[in-house]
C-alpha cells in the first residue's frame, strides 16, 4: 500500500486533517513507515494490528513513544478495543470472510461515534480481489472457507490454480477465482449492499488495486478521482 501513499494517501488524509490512524497488516513496515511520521507530525496516534509484524516493534515504539500502540493479535478480535479513529488502513487477512466483518466492525464503530472513517483498502484488484487467500485457514469458520490448496499458484485470467509455476506458490488459496463470498472487492461489494451508511467508493487499479470508501457526501469525491486520475496508478 505504500506506493499509494505520496500521491493519493498522503493529500487525502492532509486535506480532511486525519490524526488517529489504524494499520490493519504491518508485514515489514513499508507503510508503517510512512504512517508513523506522520501521527506524530499531527500529534496524533497510530494503531497497529498484527499478530506477527516483521519489524522491530520495540525500537519503533521507543522512536515514537506514545504516537504508537502495538495490537499483536488478528483484526476481528483487536478493533473492538480501539474507540475511535479518522482513517483505517485494511491490508489484513486477504480473504472475504475477514474483510467484510472487518467492514461491519467499523460501521458499528461509526454508528457509535457518528462519524464515518475513510477506509483504505489494499489488494482490491487481482489476485485477491476475487480470490480468497487463508494466513490461517483455522481461524476461518469453515462455512466461510473457499476450498483451498497450497500448491501451484494463480495465473492472471485462469480461474483454476496452475499445477505448476504462477504467483503465490505455498500459500493457502482459494482453488477457483470468483464466486460468492471470494476475495476482497467481493466482500467491499456486499458489504456496500447492505449498509445503512451512504458511501462511495473509488479504486486505483494499479499495484494489485488500492479501494478507498468515505462517505457519499464527503466533498472531496470529485477530487479522489482526480488524485487517481494524475497518480497514474
Amino acid at each position: 500500500m505504500h506506493v499509494f501513499w505520496e500521491k493519493i494517501i498522503k493529500p487525502i488524509c492532509i486535506a480532511e486533517e486525519v490524526e488517529t490512524i489504524v494499520e490493519v497488516g504491518a508485514e515489514r513496515g513499508a507503510n508503517t513507515n510512512n504512517l508513523l511520521p506522520y501521527c506524530k507530525e499531527k500529534n496524533g496516534k497510530l494503531y497497529i494490528i498484527d499478530p506477527a509484524p516483521g519489524f522491530d516493534s520495540g525500537e519503533l515504539q521507543k522512536r515514537f513513544g506514545d504516537t504508537l500502540q502495538m495490537f499483536f493479535d488478528l483484526s476481528l478480535s483487536a478493533l473492538p478495543k480501539i474507540s475511535q479513529f479518522d482513517a483505517i488502513f485494511l491490508d489484513g487477512d486477504h480473504n472475504w470472510y475477514t474483510v467484510y466483518h472487518e467492514l461491519k466492525l467499523i460501521e458499528e464503530k461509526a454508528k457509535n461515534n457518528k462519524k464515518y472513517p475513510i477506509i483504505f483498502l489494499h489488494d482490491t484488484e487481482w489476485p485477491f480481489g476475487r480470490r480468497d487467500m487463508y494466513y490461517n485457514p483455522e481461524t476461518i469458520p469453515e462455512e466461510f472457507r473457499q476450498p483451498y490448496d497450497t500448491a501451484g499458484g494463480v495465473i492472471q485470467g485462469i480461474s483454476m490454480l496452475a499445477p505448476e509455476g504462477g504467483f503465490l506458490s505455498g500459500f493457502h488459496k482459494a482453488t477457483y477465482e470468483h464466486g460468492e463470498r471470494n476475495g476482497i472487492l467481493t466482500a467491499v461489494e456486499d458489504y456496500l449492499k447492505e449498509t445503512d451508511f451512504q458511501l462511495s467508493f473509488h479504486r486505483a487499479l494499479t499495484n494489485h488495486g488500492l479501494g478507498i470508501i468515505l462517505p457519499k457526501n464527503f466533498h472531496r469525491d470529485i477530487h479522489i478521482q482526480d488524485l487517481i486520475k494524475q497518480s497514474g496508478l
